[in-house]
């Protein structure tokens, strides 16, 4: 999934330097949203990691 986090990065980075306000968008809301689910399951991970173990 961070695969895809970076590729849409770039896309709206390309796309916003082509002047494509759209697409640039599109791409960098997708990209926050698959952020904002990595970052949760990062931290769930942690979480339950640490209460399995303590």
């Amino acid at each position: 999934m961070l695969e895809w986090i970076v590729i849409l990065l770039v896309v709206a980075a390309i796309a916003s330097l082509l002047g494509f306000r759209g697409v640039a968008g599109a791409s960098a809301g997708i990209a926050k949203v698959l952020i904002l689910i990595v970052l949760v399951g990062f931290l769930l991970l942690l979480f339950f990691g640490i209460v399995v173990f303590a």
